[in-house]
């Protein structure tokens, strides 16, 4: 049976009128997604709407927004988990990006951020296992991987820090620079990373509010990832610390 369910969508163009909301009466079925109603709106009521999607399942991030103040994916959000029959579901673009138009913000800045990190979402597979020896198996033909993170930018619209600092490297990068320290095929040197890691921009300005955690879509917990790396941090400056006291001690 179908609902009847209003989306009240920010609505903003680059022609100096002021931002605001309209709404949407749409008959929905509760199990369809909210990406589903935006294109709806789209193909139905208003083509000026500016949104942004691309796989429809979770793969590549693209339709990041919040729904009713809380960072989702549209595209696997569905509509039952939102709002019941007769009710309202706000949609907003992400927070801490710059709003091109309506629902439509500008990526680019944390692209760069990532590219800083030198993160790659797609890498060489893990070897398969010979059950039988628990040895790579010798036949094995080598593969590729996709990386868990889907570049959505959710941890950074969820972060309480890159609201207030728009120069932090945010949730994101910073997770991206563990997880690329910790890849053993990684060629990038370590200390270009962690000297970006450890800078007044980096990691130490995190308040650990666990918020990026929280709306990643994926399970990468760019929070956990992020304290792996302040330990790794903080080993090298002590290790570094403690050679100086040894070279200083050995000259006296």
């Amino acid at each position: 049976m179908d609902w009847q369910v209003s989306f009240r969508v920010f609505r903003y163009k680059q022609d100096g009128s002021p931002p605001h909301y309209d709404t949407f009466d749409l008959k929905v079925r509760p199990d369809e997604y909210v990406l589903d109603g935006v294109e709806r709106i789209w193909a139905e009521h208003d083509r000026s709407l500016v949104f942004r999607h691309a796989c429809h399942h979770a793969a590549c991030g693209a339709c990041g927004l919040r729904v009713d103040g809380c960072e989702r994916l549209a595209c696997i959000t569905r509509i039952d988990a939102v709002a019941q029959d007769g009710g309202t579901i706000t949609l907003d673009p992400l927070r801490n990006f710059t709003v091109l138009g309506d629902l439509l913000v500008d990526v680019a800045p944390f692209y760069a951020r990532l590219e800083q990190a030198r993160f790659v979402i797609v890498r060489q597979a893990e070897p398969l296992i010979d059950l039988a020896t628990g040895l790579p198996a010798p036949d094995a033909v080598p593969a590729l991987r996709f990386e868990n993170c889907l570049e959505c930018g959710l941890c950074v619209s969820a972060c309480p820090v890159a609201g207030s600092d728009p120069d932090y490297l945010g949730p994101a990068t910073l997770a991206a620079i563990q997880r690329m320290l910790a890849e053993p095929r990684c060629e990038v040197p370590a200390a270009p990373l962690l000297a970006l890691a450890g800078g007044e921009q980096g990691l130490w300005r995190c308040h650990t509010a666990f918020e990026c955690a929280e709306v990643c879509p994926s399970n990468v917990e760019p929070a956990t990832l992020m304290m792996a790396l302040r330990r790794r941090s903080l080993a090298v400056q002590i290790a570094r610390f403690f050679g100086q006291r040894s070279a200083h001690d050995e000259t006296r």
